[in-house]
């Protein structure tokens, strides 16, 4: 996943934490992807976040279970809110870099075949260039469905521009 802040206006450098976290909430709820697995986001917070997906037939496989890329497109998610409200990364946000996911891997412990799963997510380790994250997946009753991690990098606005003219 390639997160970054919003950055429709100079505001957002001076934003505080709970100004940003409504900004991503609202950006949150607006985005396609999201939209079309019903991805919702539940809390944001330096470090932690939580967000929920719902079973339903047209996200499962053809054993109809949720589809495992359900469950990773979570994790990633997940993992990836965790750290936008980080300070450490916040000049880098703010600039216009963003977050890219660099590896996700994902264990799945038990099938989803009715209600709602539920991912929290943390930060483990924040280095200058590498970020490790982790998940746990929940169902209603709370077993663990899955366990994630991921490693994150940041890349610059200067390292986007660079890339695009190649």
């Amino acid at each position: 996943m390639t997160a970054q802040f919003p950055t429709d206006d100079d505001a957002t450098t001076h934003a505080t934490t709970g100004v940003l976290r409504e900004r991503l909430f609202a950006e949150a709820r607006q985005f396609p992807f999201f939209n079309l697995i019903g991805l919702e986001l539940l809390d944001i917070e330096p470090g932690r976040s939580t967000a929920r997906v719902a079973w339903r037939p047209d996200l499962t496989q053809p054993a109809g279970l949720m589809h495992g890329g359900v469950v990773a497109s979570l994790v990633d998610t997940g993992t990836a809110y965790a750290l936008l409200l980080c300070d450490e990364l916040r000049d880098t946000l703010c600039a216009g870099g963003s977050l890219v996911t660099i590896d996700l891997r994902v264990k799945y412990f038990r099938p989803v075949s009715a209600g709602t799963i539920t991912c929290k997510s943390r930060v483990t380790r924040m280095g200058r260039q590498i970020i490790h994250t982790e998940a746990v997946v929940t169902n209603e009753a709370g077993k663990e469905v899955a366990r994630g991690d991921a490693i994150y990098t940041t890349v610059t606005r200067a390292v986007q521009a660079s890339q695009s003219t190649r």
